[in-house]
């Protein structure tokens, strides 16, 4: 297992995080998985045998459910909690009436407490905002999360789900103002979902953030389970819960290309869509997240995974975004000025 700085810290993790969206059941959660507490004490168990030290969660996952088994798990297996770095979130709402969810000191301000105790620590390692909220100034955010670093109740901050110019704006008022800046961005990115690529891996480069892979497998299409036509074992996830949106039949074409290379190395094609993702030098960590061992010691194999100049090319090519505007202008423009 590899580690990484998260941003432009000195905050060493994992190159693959175990995500907890399958954790408990509850609610619209049911369709992501229903993973009961034993499973979630093997599962943490086995990835941090397997050198994965960090831990991503949320406050809306199966309604807090998933934050408190995660925080039993850590209590059952007493593990020392300076070897963890444990991220989770904050946006989505959690209770009824008007400020029960959002960005604002109020909601922020109650939810950290409740993470904490359903967490059973004292303190959060990176605490994101799990998407943008336009009725709350960023500045308001921004301030509340600084307080929260200052306090020693969370130690870095991050963000999920924003558009480049939200991480500019946000990251902008934090330096000028000297609080606390975002230090990761937690985004979707797969090689059949490359959008990223054209706003957000530019800032995140500029700004020196780290990124936390979410769906690195496309909400289960590259898990080697489907065919063209949308059939797949009974239960499995895309059936039912048709997400992240994604075009399919692009997304096959590089399915085309992946099952015989998957073949030749011996290896899943998930394994291989993983391993793509750990290539991409833009990477910080992929959240892998898994409702049993089987699923779970099966994507810990991705980073013994390796390709050869030839088939990372032909992925590229496969994969690879239609140019927009203004790329294509950058593109046509930029050669004499672009960095050798």
């Amino acid at each position: 297992m590899k580690y990484n700085l998260l941003g432009n810290t000195g905050l060493k993790v994992s190159e693959l995080c175990l995500g907890t969206m399958t954790f408990g059941g509850k609610g619209i959660w049911t369709n992501i998985g229903i993973v009961e507490q034993n499973m979630v004490d093997s599962l943490i168990g086995k990835s941090l045998e397997a050198g994965i030290n960090f831990i991503d969660t949320a406050n809306v996952y199966s309604e807090g459910l998933s934050e408190e088994m995660t925080g039993k798990a850590l209590r059952n297996l007493n593990l020392k909690r300076d070897d963890l770095v444990i991220a989770t979130k904050v946006r989505g709402r959690m209770s009824e009436g008007p400020n029960g969810s959002g960005l604002t000191r109020k909601h922020i301000m109650h939810e950290v407490e409740a993470s904490l105790k359903r967490l059973q620590l004292d303190y959060i390692d990176l605490y994101q905002i799990h998407g943008y909220d336009e009725l709350t100034p960023i500045e308001e955010t921004i301030d509340t999360l600084d307080h929260l670093v200052r306090s020693g109740k969370v130690r870095y901050i991050g963000c999920s789900n924003l558009a480049a110019w939200h991480i500019m704006k946000a990251n902008s008022f934090a330096q000028y103002n000297r609080r606390s800046k975002f230090v990761s961005l937690q985004a979707h990115y797969a090689v059949a979902s490359r959008d990223l690529e054209r706003e957000l891996v530019p800032v995140l480069k500029d700004l020196q953030m780290g990124l936390m892979v979410w769906s690195p497998l496309a909400g289960g299409l590259l898990s080697g389970k489907y065919n063209r036509k949308m059939e797949a074992a009974q239960g499995s996830r895309r059936i039912n819960f048709d997400f992240p949106p994604i075009n399919k039949e692009r997304a096959f074409d590089i399915i085309d290309v992946l099952e015989p290379m998957a073949k030749e190395k011996n290896v899943s094609v998930a394994q291989l869509s993983l391993a793509w993702l750990l290539h991409q030098s833009v990477v910080t960590t992929v959240i892998i997240g898994a409702k049993d061992n089987i699923q779970l010691e099966d994507n810990l194999k991705s980073i013994d995974v390796t390709f050869s100049p030839d088939e990372l090319k032909k992925l590229d090519e496969v994969s690879k975004l239609p140019s927009e505007y203004p790329q294509w202008m950058f593109e046509r423009q930029g050669a004499d000025r672009r960095k050798q």
